[in-house]
């Protein structure tokens, strides 16, 4: 049984430690989000926006070694990556912020639960994207 654990864990490794910085990425939105909206008094998309930032940053110094295993740290490498990634962050940013803006800011709805609709969608663009277009093997 342990075995069967082990080989699925190691088959699907690259999803596991995703998720596993996918959570750790949005614990860092979420501590740069939350108190700017509801401290601070921001606009969802506004703190949407300067979480993101913080979100984004974090996620790449994460995901290219330990999720992607991409090892190589030279310009070369490391400009085209980060302008994909980056690209493709922004894509789901601005899609979340669109999110956010029109459900929290014009409708009126709960703003963190909207957060929390967001990011589930969030998580999956951006893997599927770092996936095939960003740390292609």
């Amino acid at each position: 049984m342990l075995q069967k654990i082990r080989a699925l864990v190691e088959k699907y490794w690259d999803i596991v430690t995703y998720l596993i910085f996918g959570v750790l990425t949005t614990v860092v939105n979420y501590l740069v989000y939350l108190p700017i909206y509801n401290l601070l008094g921001a606009s969802a998309a506004v703190s949407n926006a300067i979480a993101w930032v913080a979100a984004v940053a974090f996620a790449f110094l994460t995901n290219k070694p330990f999720v992607f295993k991409s090892h190589d740290w030279s310009a070369k490498t490391v400009l085209p990556e980060l302008s994909k990634f980056v690209g493709c962050r922004v894509a789901s940013g601005v899609l979340e912020t669109l999110i956010l803006l029109l459900a929290v800011d014009i409708l009126g709805w709960n703003g963190n639960i909207w957060k929390i609709i967001t990011s589930v969608l969030v998580v999956i663009l951006n893997y599927v994207a770092s996936k095939l277009l960003v740390f292609r093997k």
